[in-house]
This record gives structure tokens, sequence and C-alpha cells, in this order.
């Protein structure tokens, strides 16, 4: 579909203002800049942009120089998804670490103090946080990245969240309406589906959306699943049972709908990229995300066309687009107005570092540390340990580009420490491990070893050889701890491995 355009016409500058695009690179692309000159009114920053704050700050004022109210947006919600970080791990415990904390005023600090490192960079929408009710523990793409398994305190550390990021000036992207928490499927894959009724949907799903609405959220994410009783045809994101009938009318969302990347399975593979991008926007969505997985411009272009062609045709109403487009500047606007706020509260956050408090003491960590729960007891490491790392494939949002762990973190504290990657392939894993540890203290970390059968079986036999072997869950705390201390960090990242690595150097008991 090549639809013949003109960079100067108002249909197709409302075609290419709903698109969130991703690309290749460290630097603006010159088809990024073309684009944005024609009408292109957001991008899209993933791992692969990202080197240092300074190389983010130089891509973004690049990109403003085309145009000063563009949107950037960014998918960082700290904790095991991280963009900013991709490569060392994050600086901040993620949603699950907050909700076991349940202390609403540090997700708030997080989130503001998370929000103004964005703001510096020149990032000005963030997608998230994850409103998710994890209620099936065996979600294989939720789990830690949601604050928890009870509605009320997802829906109150949602609101905290959003208050807090967008306080900064930055706008919060509040995620994956209706809710994806009790999905056995990853929609990167496969479309999920949950059929559950309309009295628990809006009991658990909807909760925490109510919240996010009341809070403010300036953004809400689509997600790529079937909800029967809400809708039994189409998954939400095209939808306009779900997208405009409840999430516009009913719950009274008057901002930007965004959709999950349209190049995921759930979508791509039932609709194809194209026609699944004109149904969302039909159905009330305002902006598509794409290029986690295509970032070029012909992605661009084929997306631009369609739209424009839907309207030709007659199959997608030419006012919806255009109101579609006049969302995505509204929000627009509303960043460049909030940048000052943002600004202030970047100057405060630096007064509280001076000060001894607020971010110059690391609210990450802080958080992290707070995060942690100890059972059993062990004695302070007299010598360098031996950390195995149990694995498992990571799901596509996690990814497998940022490191996790206690390893690097542990050497630290005590030099020598080794390290070896342990998976389900491997032969007989409890005899490596206690082959390659010698007389070293072992220390295992794992992530949702419920889900893992192995990984149980192992950890048993392990403890049952080594009864003073330490044990790190880092994923959902779900499965029974084990160990002689079993440590839940209830998260992967950088500061939640620097938490349990120094319990683990100076020994632990549970209290």
């Amino acid at each position: 579909m090549n639809t013949p355009t003109s960079a100067t016409d108002a249909l197709t500058r409302d075609a290419l203002a709903v698109l969130q695009p991703g690309f290749t690179g460290t630097t603006a692309p010159d088809w990024v800049l073309r684009r944005v000159d024609e009408g292109l009114a957001s991008v899209a920053l993933f791992g692969r942009n990202v080197r240092t704050p300074e190389q983010v700050t130089a891509l973004t004022t690049r990109l403003r120089a085309e145009r000063e109210d563009l949107l950037v947006a960014i998918d960082e919600e700290g904790g095991d998804v991280t963009r900013l970080e991709v490569r060392i791990g994050s600086s901040f415990p993620g949603n699950l670490a907050l909700g076991y904390v349940d202390d609403v005023d540090l997700t708030r600090e997080v989130a503001q103090e998370l929000g103004r490192r964005l703001a510096g960079c020149g990032v000005n929408l963030n997608w998230a946080p994850s409103a998710d009710v994890n209620s099936n523990p065996d979600n294989p793409v939720i789990g830690v990245r949601a604050f928890g398994a009870d509605t009320r305190l997802v829906a109150r550390h949602t609101a905290a969240y959003i208050e807090g990021l967008q306080a900064s000036g930055v706008a919060a992207c509040t995620k994956h309406f209706p809710g994806h928490g009790d999905t056995a499927i990853d929609s990167h894959h496969a479309m999920p589906r949950i059929d559950v009724d309309l009295e628990t949907l809006h009991a658990r799903e909807l909760v925490p959306f109510r919240a996010a609405i009341e809070a403010g959220s300036k953004c809400v994410m689509s997600a790529h699943i079937l909800l029967p009783a809400l809708d039994p045809d189409r998954p939400a994101t095209v939808s306009r049972r779900i997208l405009t009938g409840l999430l516009r009318e009913e719950l009274g969302y008057d901002g930007l709908i965004v959709t999950d990347a349209v190049e995921m399975r759930a979508i791509a593979g039932t609709y194809g990229i194209e026609r699944g991008s004109v149904l969302a926007i039909a159905a009330g969505a305002d902006a598509l995300c794409v290029g986690g997985g295509l970032e070029d411009d012909r992605t661009v272009l084929l997306l631009r066309d369609a739209l424009v062609t839907a309207v030709r045709s007659g199959e997608l109403p030419e006012e919806r687009l255009a109101d579609a487009a006049a969302r995505v500047r509204a929000l627009a606007s509303w960043t460049r107005n909030a940048k000052e706020a943002g600004s202030e509260s970047g100057a405060a956050a630096q007064e509280g570092s001076a000060s001894g408090t607020g971010a110059g003491c690391g609210i990450g960590l802080v958080a992290a540390r707070r995060a942690v729960r100890v059972t059993g007891c062990a004695q302070p490491l007299t010598g360098p340990a031996h950390v195995a790392s149990f694995t498992s494939a990571s799901n596509i949002a996690v990814g497998d580009e940022t490191p996790w762990g206690v390893a690097v973190e542990l050497d630290r504290l005590v030099p020598g420490t080794r390290t070896g990657t342990y998976g389900r392939d491997t032969e007989e894993p409890v005899a490596a491990v206690v082959r390659a540890a010698g007389e070293r203290r072992i220390v295992v970390v794992v992530r949702d070893a419920h889900r893992h059968a192995w990984m149980g079986q192992a950890l048993d036999t392990l403890v049952a050889q080594r009864p003073d072997t330490v044990v790190v869950e880092m994923g959902v705390p779900q499965a029974p701890p084990r160990g002689a201390l079993h440590i839940a960090t209830h998260g992967a990242a950088r500061v939640c491995g620097q938490a349990a690595a120094e319990i683990i150097a100076r020994g632990g008991a549970e209290g």
C-alpha cells in the first residue's frame, strides 16, 4: 500500500502525527528528521538508542531543532524494564518492590526522581507505570512489573507513581488497559485471553485505571488482549467497545490513548500492522506505538499511507484521525508547559542532595533496601562466594541485554567472588555448581522459581547437599523460601542486587 501523499497535506500530517516510531542508532537519522518536518509529532527511544545521558540529551536536542514540541517517548519502568540504564541495570527498583514496601510517599518520590532524570535527557513521555493487577502468579510478562496482586494496593501506588512522574514534567502513560495481569500468554508472541465476568473486571482490573484517571494520567496504553466479557470479537487495542465505550465514555478518560506496539504478534499476526493500525485509530486510539522491532522509514510510510488510504476510502472517518492527531498535539503542548515545573522539581531534588535528603541519598537504593525480605540466617562471608545464576528466557519487554543478579555487587564487597550461569539445558546443573564452587559459599540467584520446575528441583537438591546455600529470588517470590538464608528482592534492578549483596556479605537474619 503506497498511496502518494504530499508533505504539506493536512491529512498526511495528521497520519504522521499519530505515529510513535522508533529508529536505529544513537544519533537522529536523516529520515526521522524529514518525517518530523513533514508532521511526525512523536518518536520513541529504546535501549539501542542509549549510551550515556549526555548522548541522549544531544539526540533529543537535535530532534527538537526540527520540532520544538516533539514528544520523545521511552519505556522506562525502572526495575527490570530499563532503557536509560539498559547496559548496567536500573538505579530504581520496579513496581513489585515499591508495592511490597507499600509506602505511597516513597513510590511518589522514586517516580519523581526517575522523571527528573528523563526530563534532564529531553524525554517527556514515559510508557509507565504498569497498573496491571498480577492476579495470575504464572503470568510470563507482567510479574514484578506490577505493584502486586492486591487491587487496592495497585491502585494507590499507580496514582502515586503518576503524581510523582508528572510532577517532574514527564507525562505518564498508564498501561496495559484494561489490565494484563490475569494472562498466561505474552502478547508479544500471541493473543492472550482473559475469561472473567464483568463484575470481576470492574472490581479488579479496572480499579487501578480509575485511580490513574483520577490522578490525571496524561496517557493510557491499550493491551493486545481479548476480554470476551467486554468484546467477544476484538482485542482491546482494536475494540471500539473497550477504547471508546469503556475508557472514554464510561470511565470518562479524556487524555491520549496509545496502543502497545503494533508489531507485537497479538496484532501483527492477527490483522497485520497496517490493518491493525487503522482499526486501532478507528476504535478510539490516538497514537500508535511502533519501533521495538520495526524501526525503519519504510514502516512509518506504510502506516502513514495505510491511514491516509483508509480515510480516503471512507473506512476511517477523517474527523476521527484529526481528533487523534489533535490529542497528540495537546499532550505535546502540556509537556512544553510542564517543562518549567519539571526544571523546578529538578532544582529541588538537587537542593535535597546537598542537604543529605532526596536524590542525594540514592532514593532508588533506599527503596531497594526497604523492599528486601529475609528468611533464615547465615554467617557473614569470610571469603569469596560462588554465585550461581539459574536463568530462563527473558520476556521481550525485559530483554536479555540488561545484566541482573548479585555477582557484580558481591564481588565489589568481597573481591574474588566468582560466578557461573546455569540453565535448563545445563547437564547436571547441581553437580556443575558444586564442582565450580569448591569450598566457597554458594549463592544461587533465580527469577520466578515457581514458574520453572527444573529450578525448584535443582534448588532442593543443592540445598540438601550444601545446607549453607544462600538463595536470592529476584522475581515474584511465590515459591516457599529455600536455603539457610533466603532473600527476596522483589525485582532484579541493579539496586536490588546491591541490597541483597550487602546482606549476604555481612550475614543476615530474618527479623
